[in-house]
């Protein structure tokens, strides 16, 4: 495989492809070296139309969803980025190339450390990586922009309200089949406007709230 004729190939077929059109965004995909960031197993599907298996139940979302995540977010240089869900680290890596400075919160060790190695691997700095639980933040009025990647069968608001004002945050909400990507935005200390992007399905955060079950 020429990784080089593939990843444009991603880029112009598939990014562009789900409108994403930020040119900044695309030259960061572009740069970002996504092939470090597949696990060796399925490294034949590092510029695939596709999410690829990370272990417990947890993937790499397509390169279509992150462009639409980079897109939506926008984030800008000297912003304070938060993404819940480290994954493999290829997100945290272009979230850093745009804004300088992310926190990453990865629930399950074994990624984290494997996501610390990809990082060091493509030469991506700004990235601090935390173990941690998502479902337990309090931070309040912190943060420029705010990924979460892992899907919330219920939404949850401790998400919004870490966001300064002025703030978007992009979450993946529902259960399948049936999951909408959401963008918010701050818009006053009390007010935050929700807007539909696109459907989508994506894992569940650890922990994240269910859907009560009703039994009869």
């Amino acid at each position: 495989m020429n990784v080089e004729v593939a990843r444009r190939q991603m880029i112009d077929q598939q990014v562009r492809a789900w409108q994403v059109l930020n040119e900044r965004v695309l030259e960061c995909m572009a740069e970002v070296r996504r092939e470090l960031f597949v696990p060796g197993d399925y490294r034949d599907l590092a510029f695939a139309d596709t999410s690829v298996p990370l272990g417990h139940g947890q993937v790499m979302l397509s390169p279509g969803v992150e462009g639409r995540i980079l897109q939506a977010l926008a984030p800008q240089p000297g912003e304070e980025v938060l993404e819940v869900g480290t994954g493999s680290g290829f997100l945290a890596g272009c979230l850093a190339r745009l804004a300088g400075r992310v926190q990453s919160l990865e629930i399950l060790p074994d990624l984290s450390t494997c996501a610390l190695e990809n990082l060091r691997a493509a030469g991506i700095g700004g990235v601090t990586l935390e173990v941690s639980d998502a479902m337990t933040l309090a931070a309040r009025d912190r943060y420029d922009a705010i990924a979460v990647t892992g899907s919330l069968p219920v939404y949850d608001p401790r998400f919004e309200q870490a966001l300064k004002v002025g703030g978007k945050l992009f979450a993946i909400v529902g259960v399948a089949p049936a999951m909408e990507a959401v963008l918010v935005r701050r818009t006053a200390p009390d007010r935050w406007e929700h807007a539909s992007l696109f459907e989508t399905v994506a894992p569940p955060l650890v922990n994240a709230r269910r859907q009560p079950r009703f039994s009869f």
